[in-house]
């Protein structure tokens, strides 16, 4: 993919052991969109009994992730992929919903896929995150990079707020959530002395990513409480 001065995304083959911890220890089917080249999905078959799908529009990442998983799909995800409804216990996007044009879609069509009880798994980079405020403050800029917060192609950028935002208005409710990835405590003296001082205005700069679990909200009807 073009983009300015050349910059193309660079993604390693990674097991993001920082969300193993998100998926439910019930889930027995996981559908990963974006997978990549396979790596969270095979960490996890190595640790559990788990049938895991992939969708990946990469064809070369695909193939690599095929050679892992139970089934992988070389597409977007779309309303006419090839993926059953009301199937999977999970449905997890590791730092995919910011490359969608309509990640409120993702979601939505993601809910489609759930069995009851099924959750959505999301991490998603955080705009807040101390290196990029210090970025735009300091340097008075916005520079793309080939990976990171400011990945040359995300599409889309949240907050915790607007990320909560976002699950809300498709109907979700957020069963669980946490920043992952910080490095606070190797800072300089006075950002984490400012991150003492003021600590609830700026908790959520420590973190370049939030976890979220979700599901579709129950309606009234259902009986859950």
């Amino acid at each position: 993919m073009d983009v300015a001065k050349g910059l193309r995304p660079t993604y390693g083959h990674s097991a993001r052991q920082e969300m193993q911890r998100f998926i439910p220890g019930t889930a027995k089917c996981l559908l990963e969109i974006g997978c990549n080249t396979g790596g969270f999905g095979a960490a996890l078959k190595a640790t559990r009994n788990i049938e895991i799908w992939g969708i990946e529009p990469d064809p070369d990442a695909a193939a690599e992730a095929a050679l892992l998983l139970d089934r992988v799909i070389a597409s977007p995800f779309t309303d006419d992929i090839d993926v059953p409804d009301a199937y999977f216990d999970a449905v997890v996007f590791n730092d995919v919903l910011e490359h969608m044009i309509d990640p409120w879609a993702g979601l939505r069509l993601a809910a489609r896929k759930l069995a009851p009880e099924g959750v959505v798994i999301a991490s998603i980079p955080n705009l807040r995150h101390v290196d990029n405020l210090e970025h735009i403050l300091l340097d008075a800029d916005f520079q793309y990079e080939s990976h990171g917060i400011r990945d040359c192609t995300h599409l889309r950028f949240f907050t915790l707020k607007s990320a909560r935002q976002m699950f809300e208005d498709v109907g979700f409710e957020i069963l669980r959530e946490g920043g992952i990835n910080a490095s606070w405590w190797n800072r300089p003296v006075w950002q984490r002395v400012a991150f003492r001082i003021w600590r609830e205005k700026l908790d959520d700069t420590k973190f370049q990513q939030f976890a979220f679990i979700a599901r579709p909200a129950p309606s009234p009807s259902s009986g859950h409480e």
